[in-house]
């Protein structure tokens, strides 16, 4: 390696402790600050070569920037490992021009001790080459042409894990549905695309979040949330992992255990479902009693019928319906697709085949003083 420059790390969580253990035992002079910590941040960065980011987000970025700017040597450079919005990575690299090298990275706190991360660095060539042996000595550079364009690659390397993990949540909650044991499915997963998340993940996936494993987590649920609303806060697209790892989060309370936390979130309860397999009853009978039961009294159901939008409130659409079951019922099949709980209210989805003609039904649910009911139904009538 070069002479050894002095960094100073700011924010000693999970990965920013693993960055400068690393850093130190490999030679270079590292001191560390936290917010939690004693010391000022001005003190760990005046007399630094490197100042080192890894914060929870954009807004500590700044925070901590404005705070220590002033006491920054003149070629100090900022190196952001902190994964942040693309626009707020290119708003610092406005403000401190070529000093500033945006490096967010990939990889766990194990990659870390390793020297295996995957780093996306952007930065002026000048800079990128002061730090070089910093990140070599974390793991692979990969070089990005612009801190936006790094901060992008990382939100959507990030949305592959979320991917992952809620297909891990999924398959365990199947494999629950189907009375197999939660080891049985594990050492079936293991084997599978899912295997080495599952392998990593392995200890978290067999037993409830405690104090202890909040404090061994390798990569938070809070922070993967955090990542996906940022993607889709600059994508403009949705992105449905970052409200379901939200949910998932709040109904774990616990936002600073580990990912795997997304991936034993219990299946949706039964009183959330009732409506809908009330309403499946409906069809299958021809009786509409079971439609009252699904839904409130105010509902309507909408869709294109015979070429003309129709909004039924629910005693008119109850009213096609006399009592008997269709005469194909035999061969008709419903399936409940997806539900999405957000505190009292839900959304759904269900696939229905009668006879030549497939229904997308889409519902919004409620949690009254009822119980859980259907709001509204709309539909879409395949050709």
């Amino acid at each position: 390696m070069k002479t050894p420059q002095t960094i100073a790390v700011l924010g000693l969580g999970h990965l920013g402790s693993a960055i400068a253990n690393r850093l130190g035992d490999q030679g270079q002079s590292v001191v560390g600050w936290t917010r939690s910590g004693g010391t000022d941040a001005n003190e760990a960065v005046e007399k630094a070569d490197v100042v080192l980011l890894c914060l929870f987000d954009g807004t500590a970025c700044r925070e901590v920037l404005d705070h220590v700017r002033d006491s920054l040597k003149a070629d100090a450079i900022v190196l952001n490992t902190s994964t942040i919005a693309p626009g707020e990575a290119a708003e610092f690299a406005r403000r401190f021009g070529p000093r500033y090298v945006h490096v967010p990275v990939l990889g766990s706190v194990r990659a870390v001790a390793a020297g295996a991360l995957k780093l996306l660095a952007a930065g002026d060539a000048e800079s990128f080459d002061r730090v070089q042996p910093i990140l070599e000595a974390l793991g692979t550079v990969l070089r990005i042409e612009d801190a936006a364009k790094a901060a992008a690659l990382k939100l959507v390397a990030n949305s592959s894990l979320a991917g992952a993990a809620l297909a891990v949540r999924d398959a365990l909650q199947q494999a629950e549905a189907l009375g197999l044991s939660r080891d049985e499915a594990l050492d079936v997963l293991e084997l599978g695309q899912l295997g080495g998340l599952v392998a990593r993940k392995r200890d978290f996936l067999t037993q409830p979040p405690t104090a202890s494993s909040v404090a061994e987590a390798e990569f938070t649920i809070g922070a993967l949330a955090k990542d996906m609303a940022l993607l889709a806060d600059a994508s403009s697209k949705p992105v449905s992992s970052a409200a379901e790892l939200a949910d998932a989060a709040d109904a774990a309370g616990v936002p600073e255990a580990d990912i795997a936390v997304a991936m034993t979130t219990p299946a949706v309860d039964d009183a959330v479902l009732e409506p809908l397999r009330a309403y499946i009853r409906g069809h299958a009978t021809g009786d509409p009693a079971h439609f009252r039961e699904a839904f409130l009294a105010s509902a309507h159901v909408e869709g294109i019928r015979g070429g003309a939008f129709v909004s039924w409130p629910l005693e008119e659409y109850c009213a096609l319906f006399r009592g008997q079951p269709a005469a194909d019922e035999a061969s008709r099949t419903r399936r409940i697709d997806s539900v999405r709980v957000h505190g009292n209210v839900a959304s759904a989805s269900m696939t229905l085949h009668h006879g030549a003609d497939t229904f997308t039904d889409i519902f919004l649910l409620v949690d009254g003083e009822g119980g859980w009911r259907i709001a509204n139904k709309a539909y879409y009538r395949h050709a």
